[in-house]
């Protein structure tokens, strides 16, 4: 005890700190746990009212999440790390397990909601394995239509706007004709888009690069015109000729633009491709979410609809993973 009280007060001011963190990484570690615990025993709670085939599956690993919980929180005892990881994850964990646990006994057990609007969480897992290559397939026709729109959206939209950034020309008569087209919503080419186009995936291809090449257009124009004169200035005493001007000088600094145009064209090519897959292409997620509307398929449409975001997501972050790399003296200014 007297060596204790001997050590420096900074050291057992951190070792209070690190056990102060244990204990709290502890205590969130296993209220998650318990959350999870009881969404998996309120599957077993009772017969479901329904015929649903996944639910002592769903049990299962309900209770395998909530014991890995348990077993995180007694190891934050000894990692400081899993105990910052705790303190950061598990509130969310707790509130997705009561979450579910809620949803498990409202809909599954009790039946309070009406069906098939809201179907129980097994009903859904029942879609990811019984239904696998139908979703499997809608999402790897979204994904080829989505890439490809996209990147051609992207890159006309980057070369217009580098174009009437550095040129009055270009300007004087692109300019009217981005104002006019602009503004209009993609969606409302729909009509056109699938007249002009000899197929479907061409004009939904056509209607997601439109969609995408406004907004990367719009700020590829304003980072390049807002480039100071000084870097000019300064590259041309140094002998530097226009193309260097434009591919040294113009486009690095005004890459922070495009990466916002870049995120916004992005947002705006999912909306437009749900779209376009519901009006006219015969595969995708978009055709999948009507498909399942149509057969009051809900639980279908609920498990589409968490791909959707997922995919939207990933996408975003792969964005801000290559953003921070190649602007890294603004990584972290902008967060996802």
């Amino acid at each position: 005890m007297s060596e204790a009280l001997d050590l420096p007060v900074g050291v057992r001011s951190a070792g209070s700190l690190s056990l102060l963190r244990a204990v709290r990484g502890c205590f969130v570690g296993f209220a998650a746990s318990l959350a999870w615990l009881a969404f998996g025993l309120s599957c077993l709670w009772r017969e479901d009212v329904g015929d649903w085939s996944r639910t002592k599956e769903v049990a299962i690993a309900a209770l395998i999440i909530g014991g890995a919980i348990a077993l995180a929180a007694v190891a934050a005892f000894w990692s400081s790390r899993i105990a910052d990881t705790l303190q950061r994850r598990a509130p969310w964990l707790v509130l997705l397990g009561v979450w579910l646990a809620v949803w498990e006994v409202l809909t599954a057990k009790l039946g309070l909601l009406p069906l098939p609007f809201f179907p129980p969480p097994q009903a859904i897992v029942e879609v990811y394995t019984d239904d696998l290559p139908k979703l499997f397939d809608s999402v790897f026709a979204s994904v080829k239509l989505q890439l490809g729109g996209y990147a051609i959206g992207a890159l006309a939209g980057f070369v217009t706007g580098v174009s009437i950034g550095w040129s009055r020309a270009i300007g004087y008569w692109v300019h009217p004709v981005l104002r006019f087209i602009g503004p209009l919503p993609a969606t409302a080419w729909l009509p056109i888009a699938f007249f002009a186009f000899p197929t479907s995936w061409s004009a939904s291809t056509f209607l997601i690069a439109l969609a995408t090449g406004f907004p990367v257009t719009v700020l590829t124009w304003s980072g390049v015109a807002s480039v100071s004169n000084a870097y000019y200035d300064v590259a041309r005493t140094l002998g530097a000729k226009p193309s260097f001007l434009v591919f040294k000088v113009a486009i690095p600094a005004a890459l922070p633009h495009v990466f916002v145009g870049l995120f916004m064209g992005l947002g705006a090519s999912f909306a437009v491709l749900v779209v376009a897959e519901m009006m006219g292409v015969k595969s995708g997620l978009g055709w999948y979410l009507q498909w399942a509307q149509g057969w009051a398929a809900y639980a279908n449409m609920y498990a589409a609809l968490l791909v959707m975001s997922l995919l939207c997501s990933g996408a975003i972050t792969a964005l801000f993973k290559v953003r921070d790399r190649l602007l890294v003296w603004q990584k972290g200014v902008v967060k996802w």
